[in-house]
């Protein structure tokens, strides 16, 4: 049996970040050999990862990632067990690393992402690890990506992983994705997301049935003031009206300037760009949501 040292556990403590007296028995169990020592933490992980799958998930983080040229990006929301593990900066990149798979691969759901490679593994491989490495059960919930054909996409995340935002944009000159008034305003508009909430990007995205739903509601408020039913129908559209401003993105008031909405800053950094920019759409991450 090898005589193990104490720089050999710590060399293994370091490459696996598990803990020193499982470093210590898996280089015991293999005879000093430190790369059958990391294959036996792995299979134990695999063991670990096993035991803790059962355990609830009820924090965690959202990770961004958006290509050099700004042309695509995505949001991957990974969930954990505790604050403490959601807010560590290892978990935090990896559903950042995540994230690029996303984007670079584009699956089509969670499964078909786990299969997906990342650092010469698979993700799920890597998940597992790392739930053997924090000790805690974890699972890939979600995610979002986008591609701009004719435009650019930016991200924000906010709180350290609380709320992931990712937005589109569309414009006619390439070179736009690099101006700075351009950048200012996207990173605003992904601000205004992750702080408003809204429902979609513009009207015409309001879904069919949300209109009707509201309007219901409106006309069954308006019936009960007792005016004309052509009163009544002005009431009701007023109040649509209302729910469109305050739901949808373009026609929102700027959470930094009041007097100003979105739609209408668009326009100022359209001229100030001297090109046409557009608010494609958005996805919005939550972990309030999960």
């Amino acid at each position: 049996m090898a005589n193990i040292t104490a720089a050999q556990v710590k060399q293994l403590r370091e490459m696996t970040d598990s803990p020193m007296m499982e470093c210590k028995k898996a280089l015991v169990e293999a005879d000093g050999d430190m790369d059958a020592a990391v294959d036996i933490l792995r299979k134990n992980g695999l063991a670990a990862a096993a035991k803790k799958a059962g355990r609830e998930t009820n924090e965690g983080a959202v990770g961004a990632f958006v290509s050099d040229d700004a042309t695509a990006g995505a949001l991957c929301e990974v969930a954990c067990e505790t604050d403490f593990v959601g807010s560590n900066p290892k978990f935090t990149g990896f559903a950042a690393a995540v994230a690029q798979v996303v984007s670079e691969t584009n699956p089509a759901d969670v499964d078909a992402l786990l299969k997906e490679s990342l650092e010469g593994e698979t993700v799920e491989s890597a998940l597992t690890e790392l739930i053997h490495t924090m000790g805690e059960n974890m699972k890939i919930t979600r995610f979002a990506a986008r591609k701009a054909v004719n435009g650019a996409v930016s991200s924000y995340v906010h709180m350290g992983g609380k709320i992931g935002v990712l937005v589109e944009f569309a414009f006619n000159n390439a070179e736009t994705a690099q101006n700075e008034a351009f950048k200012t305003f996207a990173h605003d508009v992904c601000l205004q997301v992750a702080a408003v909430a809204p429902i979609c990007a513009v009207r015409e995205d309001v879904p069919a049935e949300t209109i009707e739903h509201e309007m219901s509601i409106y006309k069954a408020q308006a019936a009960e003031s007792g005016k004309p039913e052509a009163i009544q129908e002005k009431i009701a559209t007023g109040r649509l009206e209302k729910f469109y401003k305050e739901q949808v993105l373009t026609e929102q008031a700027f959470v930094k300037d009041a007097d100003m909405t979105i739609a209408q800053y668009a326009a100022k950094v359209s001229k100030e760009t001297g090109d046409e920019i557009r608010i494609v759409g958005f996805d919005r991450i939550s972990r309030a949501d999960a």
